[in-house]
C-alpha cells in the first residue's frame, strides 16, 4: 500500500514577549493549532521549556521568529536574550530558522510598512474566519496595553509570510 507523504513543510512560528509568547503551528495554508503561553517568574527558563515541548510536539520542518534585532525593532534585553536561546535550541534539534522583522510582515501581509498590527490581525481573522475571528481583540486605545492575544496574529502572521 502507498502512503502519501505531505511535501508541506510543517512550520512553528513563535512571537515572544513580556508576558510569554504566542504561537501558531501550519502546515500549507492551514492552522493546525495556535495560542498563547504565559511565563512567571523565571520567564525565559519556562518559555523555552514551553517551547521545547511544542517543537517535540509538532515536530516543526521550520522554526520561525521575529528579528529583534532588525532596524527598528525596539525589544528589551531579556527578550533579545530568550530570542538566542530559542535559536540554540532549534539548533540543537537542526530545525531551520528564519526571521522576519515587523516591516517586512506588514509590507508582506498589508503591502503598506506603516500598517498596524490591529490591521494585520483583522486581515489574518478575515482569512482564517474559524481558527482566529473569535480570537480578535478590538483595537488599543492610545492608553492601553496591548492585548495579549496580539501575540497569537503576530504568530501567525509569520508563519503565513515564511510561506511566500
Amino acid at each position: 500500500m502507498d502512503k502519501k507523504h505531505s511535501k508541506q513543510i510543517r512550520i512553528l512560528a513563535i512571537a515572544p514577549t513580556v508576558r510569554g509568547f504566542g504561537y501558531s503551528v501550519m502546515e500549507g495554508s492551514l492552522i493546525l493549532e495556535c495560542g498563547n503561553k504565559g511565563a512567571k517568574g523565571k520567564k525565559n527558563s519556562q518559555a523555552i521549556s514551553k517551547i521545547e515541548r511544542l517543537m517535540k510536539q509538532f515536530l516543526p520542518g521550520v522554526l520561525v521568529l521575529p528579528d529583534v534585532n532588525a532596524k527598528g525593532c525596539h525589544r528589551a534585553s531579556r527578550i533579545k536574550a530568550l530570542h538566542r536561546q530559542i535559536i540554540g535550541l532549534a539548533a540543537k534539534q537542526k530545525r531551520k530558522v528564519t526571521l522576519f522583522s515587523g516591516e517586512s510582515l506588514r509590507k508582506e501581509l498589508l503591502g503598506d510598512v506603516k500598517g498596524t498590527k490591529h490591521e494585520m490581525a483583522k486581515m489574518l481573522a478575515q482569512k482564517y474566519p474559524v481558527e482566529l475571528a473569535a480570537k480578535l481583540p478590538p483595537k488599543r486605545r492610545l492608553w492601553e496595553n496591548e492585548d495579549r492575544r496580539m501575540d497569537i496574529f503576530e504568530a501567525v502572521a509569520l508563519a503565513v509570510v515564511s510561506q511566500r
